[in-house]
């Protein structure tokens, strides 16, 4: 607490708003908790944020830990898991593609474990998380207030906490849209489809 306390407030102020912007920008996260809230309700696009957010604790954790620049210094396993990452977005957009609508007439469309594990793997097997977690979260830290690690950990939780209410929110919203969208269910299946697949690709190139 002391440690929050002693954060610059225009420091915090910046931080919480990069925060807060970069959340509202659409990306693999927004599409995943947006399509699984369509699908399956409002309490499946919540999972999804559950997971999601799940997933980058853990990387906030490595951040703390100065685990992620590893995969800096060793291109290789940087590699692996990115295509790794890349062949799971190509099997949810797989999925979306060859699904007929039909389970759209009901919440069994996706349940909430499937959203919630996707989330969670989606973040896992994305390197550049780990990688923008820990470009991002220290350029707000200061040596001279302690340990850098700690101040990760804190930045990390307001982080998380911002991320998790606005995925709630936006799972929320999807599910109240869904039944209106759900009639045009196999449209939205292609176009999940195609921008799942454009970024799995724009993953294992970059």
């Amino acid at each position: 607490m002391e440690l929050l306390l002693a954060f610059d407030p225009a420091v915090l102020a910046a931080f919480i708003l990069a925060g807060l912007l970069l959340n509202i920008t659409p990306g693999v996260d927004f599409l995943l908790v947006t399509s699984s809230g369509i699908n399956g309700g409002g309490a499946v696009g919540r999972a999804a944020g559950w997971g999601i957010n799940l997933g980058i604790v853990v990387h906030i954790l490595l951040a703390a830990a100065g685990v992620s620049a590893l995969l800096s210094a060793y291109p290789l396993a940087y590699d692996a898991i990115r295509y790794a990452g890349a062949a799971y977005l190509l099997w949810i957009a797989y999925k979306a593609w060859t699904d007929s609508g039909e389970l759209a007439q009901g919440a069994a469309a996706l349940t909430r474990r499937d959203a919630f594990r996707r989330g969670l793997i989606t973040n896992l097997l994305n390197p550049k998380t780990a990688l923008f977690i820990f470009a991002f979260l220290p350029q707000f830290t200061d040596p001279a207030l302690g340990a850098v690690g700690a101040q990760i950990l804190i930045l990390g939780a307001i982080f998380t906490v911002n991320g998790l209410l606005f995925t709630l929110i936006l799972g929320t919203l999807a599910g109240r849209l869904g039944p209106a969208l759900r009639g045009q269910i196999r449209i939205l299946n292609k176009l999940t489809a195609i921008l799942f697949g454009g970024l799995a690709v724009r993953l294992a190139t970059q």
